[in-house]
């Protein structure tokens, strides 16, 4: 796998608590694949993964996106998002897959998928981040 800015990168809780993980990257494209832990306690009572930790997927993946097409300079803060819920959720693996549509000074723009493992697309969301310098936001 290619080396990108999260290689060094201290994974949040959040991304723990999601089972987050990297599968593949391409940093000059803002292209990034991970996989997601979609646990039982993730579930509604109709036994799929609740849309709010299908929505937390999807920002954990448009986030690091651009933090790899960065090189590790730029944080995000998520100022929209629209997700649309496209199958039931089951859990198991998830794959989530994000692009930076548009790299700009002070926004990025960014759309994600997530899917289950036989490839069918679960949620789909775009998204408008407001860009942070990492040495700034880290303080």
């Amino acid at each position: 796998m290619v080396k990108t800015a999260l290689d060094n990168f201290p994974r949040p809780p959040c991304a723990e608590l999601l089972g987050w993980r990297l599968l593949d990257a391409r940093p000059e494209e803002g292209w990034i694949r991970l996989s997601f832990e979609g646990k039982p306690a993730f579930c509604n009572p109709a036994g799929f993964i609740q849309g709010g930790m299908l929505s937390a997927m999807l920002d954990d993946t448009m986030g690091p996106a651009v933090l790899v097409m960065s090189e590790g300079r730029l944080y995000t803060t998520t100022i929209s998002m629209t997700v649309n819920f496209l199958s039931p959720a089951r859990p198991g693996t998830i794959i989530g897959e994000a692009k930076v549509t548009q790299l700009g000074k002070t926004i990025a723009f960014v759309e994600a998928k997530l899917m289950a493992e036989d490839g069918t697309v679960l949620a789909t969301a775009s998204a408008s981040e407001r860009l942070l310098e990492a040495a700034r936001a880290v303080k």
